[in-house]
């Protein structure tokens, strides 16, 4: 699927497809290889070289034999020269260009010739960088690569576009009638730019006209599959919810059977038995939950008061101090008494936020997402998954509340402590148990200090839920938490 996302333009979509396949891999192989290589291309499409240099030798790391390598490697060659690192791709295309297993992979052997001769070419060593560019063309005349020869030609018509048009023009036109066959717009395009910039101006219309119509149609289209994908997956998911709820329906109405069957034959006592286990019962929830509420309240006062003490108290004395003892007509002056106060009040939202009431309804779901995706920065990024799988209209309100809370803390104590650049945040279920996975590549902690980042709070939770809670941290190896609670 992500594949065809990518092939159809679709390149933020392909990496959520990408990232709900994450939890099947097992174990590092071709598999996980190639989840990091697409990973590496919808990077590049979307113009974040780092990201994608960074997937690419992560493939690199997965792959288990040297043609794997070859992909990752040649792309990582391509962002090189792309970002105008001529040096390091040709260092890491000459490295590659002499492997005995490209024999028997000439279409990628004729990709990395045609590279490492354009990127010669972008260093300054025209004559050897055309003499590589023909021998990486000629290559794929001799196998029969189409594909591969619109990327020939096109290097060509770059090869030749200052010292002369009349050949550029010839080779982005040959590059142009492949695309054209093979219905590949984005190399159509760019064989359109070599063509109008090579015309006279009667031609130079003509073009022009086609790469707007070309250029409006593709994004149309692209921006279609991409509504046409997400309702296909929508309606996939909304079949398979009311396939479960039908299924959980029918185990119902059996056990409503079976239980009225045995309800006539045991009435009077199982009625006495049962009125004396819900006074018990109430009894016994209503204490509980009464000191949990004394529990929850005192913590969270003590947060609330700590949060004000810590985060607010020092700075709304100093801009006492500041207003003053500063000359508040000055503008600069009052323009960061201003910004002070700015400051001051965003923090006070910031504690509102994390102790506001939790919506335990039908938008428990969307409300939990959204409040883990405030945490998202440009310093760090939180993948959510899986979190719609959940039936969270199945589990009580108490544990949602919970939940909530549990992971509220672990995002806050993410972004006071960890310094982590990529959390994920993963659900699952079984229909009785409810699994979540946090992990980040934080700078993590030893493990006997872990209560006194307060931690703690968090545990007393899940153990008062009859959940369980596990943490697996080290210093500069992240921080792993697992929960564990029935529904």
């Amino acid at each position: 699927m992500a594949t065809i996302q990518q092939i159809n333009g679709d390149y933020y979509g392909s990496k959520e497809t990408l990232t709900e396949a994450l939890p099947y891999i097992k174990k590092k192989d071709i598999y996980s290889a190639a989840i990091n290589n697409f990973f590496g291309i919808a990077d590049k499409e979307l113009s974040l070289y780092n990201d994608a240099v960074f997937y690419y030798k992560e493939a690199l790391k997965d792959c288990t034999d040297e043609i794997c390598k070859q992909s990752p490697l040649n792309n990582i060659a391509v962002l090189y020269i792309q970002q105008k690192k001529y040096a390091e791709a040709i260092k890491i295309l000459e490295s590659i260009i002499d492997k005995r297993v490209l024999d028997k992979e000439l279409v990628k052997k004729a990709g990395i010739i045609d590279n490492l001769g354009f990127a010669y070419f972008k260093k300054g060593l025209h004559e050897k960088g055309l003499l590589l560019l023909n021998e990486g063309l000629q290559l794929r005349n001799n196998i029969d690569d189409t594909y591969g020869k619109i990327e020939s030609n096109l290097h060509l018509a770059e090869y030749y576009s200052k010292t002369n048009p009349e050949k550029s023009h010839q080779f982005a036109k040959i590059s142009y009638q492949i695309a054209t066959k093979l219905h590949s717009i984005d190399e159509r395009l760019e064989s359109l730019s070599f063509l109008i910039s090579n015309t006279s101006s009667i031609h130079n219309v003509e073009y022009a006209q086609k790469y707007v119509f070309l250029n409006d149609s593709i994004i149309k289209i692209r921006n279609n599959f991409k509504n046409k994908f997400a309702k296909i997956k929508y309606d996939s998911k909304k079949e398979k919810d009311e396939n479960q709820k039908l299924r959980l329906e029918k185990i119902e109405n059996l056990y409503a059977l079976q239980e009225a069957k045995y309800q006539r034959i045991f009435f009077i006592a199982g009625f006495i038995f049962l009125v004396i286990i819900i006074i018990l019962l109430v009894r016994y929830y209503k204490n509980r939950n009464r000191i949990e509420k004394i529990k929850t309240a005192y913590d969270t006062e003590t947060r609330i008061a700590k949060d004000i003490h810590d985060e607010l108290a020092n700075d709304v004395f100093n801009t006492i101090i500041f207003s003053q003892t500063q000359l508040l007509s000055n503008e600069s002056i009052k323009e960061n008494l201003i910004q002070k106060l700015d400051h001051i009040y965003n923090r006070v939202r910031g504690i509102s936020r994390e102790n506001n009431d939790i919506d335990t309804k039908e938008n428990y779901s969307a409300n939990l997402k959204e409040m883990l995706s405030t945490y998202n920065s440009d310093n760090t990024n939180v993948i959510i998954n899986n979190i719609e799988k959940v039936s969270w209209e199945l589990i009580d309100e108490v544990k949602k509340v919970a939940i909530y809370r549990v992971l509220q803390e672990l995002m806050v104590n993410m972004k006071k402590h960890s310094q982590a650049s990529l959390v994920v945040v993963k659900f699952e279920s079984n229909g009785k148990i409810v699994f979540i996975d946090y992990t980040d590549n934080g700078k993590g902690s030893e493990k006997d200090k872990i209560i006194k980042n307060g931690l703690q709070n968090m545990e007393n939770r899940i153990l008062a839920i009859k959940g369980s809670l596990t943490f697996d941290t080290e210093p500069d190896k992240g921080f792993k938490v697992k929960i564990t609670l029935p529904k």
